[in-house]
């Protein structure tokens, strides 16, 4: 983990707030462990918040030169809270992503035994990746969410005037490290229900510059359909497979002006430079009312984009460069 300063929400920001970074806290977050992946960001302050919206508001005032943010999971998809603030906070671009393997341990206060436990706290997400365990070990439980994994830990440990539990649970789904960070117990370890979860991270930031194209690259768009009605979406996707452009991600979320109305958050395999995904960026751009463009970035698997050769940049420019002859009354050989 970073030797940097971690500072806490409401925390006073000092000269050197250019170079803080922000992560869903507190200490020992998934988040962090993605942050910790960025060289760029060890040794300089790294700010601890409450949710997706304070660490996105935080790049967009200046307060933090970028933010690492939960953007989907292996089994439960996109984050709907990320998708939305990215969707609705102008200014923002992804830089990179990363990859962070999931695991999870049911926590609980000391003296607290499996079977004293009644009730359950956990971000909705791991909560979602720990009900077939639970169901079978804790059936009867009730659930408590939490904005995060550690929040819902800590919680546990909160007491009243007189110094007695106040906490609403029992018992915390939380990562392995938190017993490095508070004083809570292991009830239970590997709860997860799939071992192989992982969460993929986005590094966001207020920049404009896009990282050079490595050949193992995503794009990340929001676009708006123009109207509901029948054919629109299938217009959507042939913008991209009508380029040979794959999507890894597409995900619907409401508008919320009115029923029927959705944006699509979509990964699509490539580079705003690659002349494939150019061109389909350029038919998106006359089909649809609003794109959110988010970056192109390498990919965190560092694996190369295929695609049929028939779209290399080649192709493109050499059918630009006869539609130009054509117009300018070259000779047709």
């Amino acid at each position: 983990m970073s030797d940097a300063r971690t500072q806490n929400p409401g925390d006073p920001v000092g000269d050197d707030h250019a170079e803080t970074y922000s992560f869903l806290g507190p200490a020992g977050t998934f988040t962090e462990a993605a942050l910790a992946q960025v060289p760029q960001a060890q040794g300089k302050p790294w700010r601890a918040v409450n949710n997706v919206g304070e660490a996105l508001d935080d790049v967009v005032s200046g307060r933090s030169v970028a933010a690492m943010i939960a953007i989907e999971n292996s089994i439960e998809g996109g984050v709907s809270a990320t998708q939305d603030a990215l969707a609705t906070m102008p200014g923002l671009r992804i830089i990179g992503e990363y990859l962070v393997p999931v695991g999870f341990v049911l926590v609980a206060r000391p003296g607290v035994a499996l079977a004293d436990v009644k009730t359950v706290t956990a971000h909705p997400v791991a909560y979602a990746q720990c009900k077939a365990w639970l169901g079978e070990h804790l059936p009867a439980h009730d659930y408590v969410p939490a904005s995060s994994n550690v929040t819902a830990a800590t919680s546990l440990l909160e007491t009243d005037a007189s110094g007695r539990p106040a906490a609403l649970a029992d018992a915390a789904i939380a990562p392995p490290t938190i017993v490095a960070h508070h004083d809570v117990v292991v009830l239970a370890e590997n709860i997860i229900d799939n071992p192989n979860a992982v969460t993929r991270f986005a590094l966001v930031s207020r920049t404009t510059d896009i990282p050079k194209p490595t050949g193992a690259d995503k794009t990340t768009l929001i676009v708006e359909l123009p109207s509901d009605r029948s054919g629109t979406l299938v217009e959507m996707l042939e913008q991209f497979s009508t380029r040979g452009v794959n999507l890894s991600l597409i995900e619907s979320r409401p508008i919320g002006d009115e029923f029927g109305r959705y944006r699509f958050v979509i990964d699509a395999d490539g580079h705003v430079t690659d002349e494939r995904v150019a061109d389909a960026l350029l038919g998106l751009f006359r089909f649809s009312p609003h794109i959110n463009f988010l970056g192109s970035y390498p990919r965190a698997d560092h694996q190369p984009v295929e695609y049929d050769h028939r779209y290399d940049d080649d192709v493109f420019i050499e059918a630009r460069d006869w539609l130009r002859g054509l117009i300018g009354g070259e000779p047709q050989g």
